[in-house]
């Protein structure tokens, strides 16, 4: 791993508190976000992991207030660095945005401008941090994309993102979050949409990057796999809300949530029987716009109470950093550990 996984020992860089997140454009509000805590360490990497809609997305792009404020209302408390980002005006926010924390996104040809090359916008971001010269900017650029190993880097400053491939998208897209030199780093399932070769490649690079700078980095992901390899902890959403949170060896060795037991179950595993039918999560998530009243995964959980229908749990720390949103920790879940078939990174 990355870092100490004791970050209580550590200085929190990113502190999240009784997080808020409520989309108002519709006909009714719906809760993406209720009540998340999270808290990311100087040169800790943390991994938000969880179905699609489960409210990571929504979390990751509120450390940099992203959504339109004209439909969205954002409560709680969020500092990173020392400052409110809930409290700050538009300047500081734009001062804030690149320099103290920064995004990869997940499909950087969304995410880059079309009709500028990647190596102007690069040095672009520079100047409106920077009192530097054009020149000494683009020179940062040359060398962040060295950094990230982009092949033949003075020609590819000039292309267009549409004259990239995939990979070296991503990679710009990576330079382009450094090129300010930010204490956090936001990437937001930036592997999805590579092949798994690329993907091994993205993950070293990210790795490497967060040893050299020092960087905290909360990364999103819906893949077990690449979050082993690069997390130093893990926290796992449900429906807007943290549910499992711990040491990521302590989490795959030890799930004490069923939502995470039961993605873990869900993994293809390189042991399987050719025909075998692939476990499932039976169900759907819930309506975020009519949560129910307990907890939310107990209508999909193979565990759950009469109680867990009526009672939304609070957390329960079970020791070591770990803690889980569950009535039922104290049970023994018995089950077979999926093998993570994702070929380990090197050292």
């Amino acid at each position: 791993m990355n870092a100490s996984t004791d970050s209580a020992a550590k200085e929190a860089i990113v502190s999240v508190r009784d997080l808020h997140v409520t989309f108002t454009a519709g006909k009714k509000p719906v809760e993406a976000v209720n009540g998340v805590d999270l808290q990311v360490a100087r040169g800790e990497t943390v991994a938000l992991i969880g179905e699609s809609g489960s409210g990571k997305s929504v979390t990751l792009r509120s450390l940099l207030r992203l959504h339109p404020a004209r439909h969205t209302r954002i409560e709680g408390r969020i500092e990173v660095a020392g400052a409110n980002v809930l409290s700050m005006g538009s300047r500081a926010l734009a001062d804030y945005r690149g320099r103290v924390a920064s995004m990869i996104f997940q499909e950087p040809l969304l995410a880059l401008d079309p009709v500028y090359t990647v190596g102007a916008q690069i040095i672009e971001s520079i100047r409106r941090h920077e009192n530097i010269s054009t020149a000494d900017a683009r020179k940062r650029a040359l060398e962040l994309f060295e950094r990230v190993r982009i092949p033949s880097p003075e020609r590819r400053l000039d292309a267009y993102p549409h004259e990239m491939s995939g990979g070296m998208r991503q990679r710009a897209m990576i330079a382009l979050a450094l090129a300010c030199r930010p204490q956090v780093l936001l990437a937001d399932e930036p592997t999805t949409a590579l092949d798994a070769t690329v993907q091994i490649q993205i993950l070293l690079l990210l790795r490497e990057l967060q040893r050299e700078l020092g960087l905290a980095i909360v990364f999103v992901t819906h893949d077990m796999g690449a979050a082993v390899e690069v997390a130093d902890r893990f926290a796992v959403m449900y429906a807007g809300r943290i549910v499992e949170e711990g040491p990521t060896r302590e989490v795959i060795r030890n799930p004490r949530h069923p939502y995470t037991l039961a993605l873990m179950q869900a993994r293809a595993d390189g042991a399987m029987e050719k025909g075998a039918r692939l476990a499932s999560i039976p169900g759907a998530p819930p309506d975020l716009a009519h949560l129910p009243m307990g907890c939310a995964f107990a209508e999909r959980c193979t565990f759950a109470q009469p109680a867990c229908l009526q009672t939304r749990p609070d957390a329960v720390e079970l020791g070591g950093d770990h803690r889980a949103r569950c009535l039922r920790t104290d049970a023994t879940i018995q089950f077979g550990r999926p093998r993570m078939e994702r070929p380990a990174i090197p050292a």
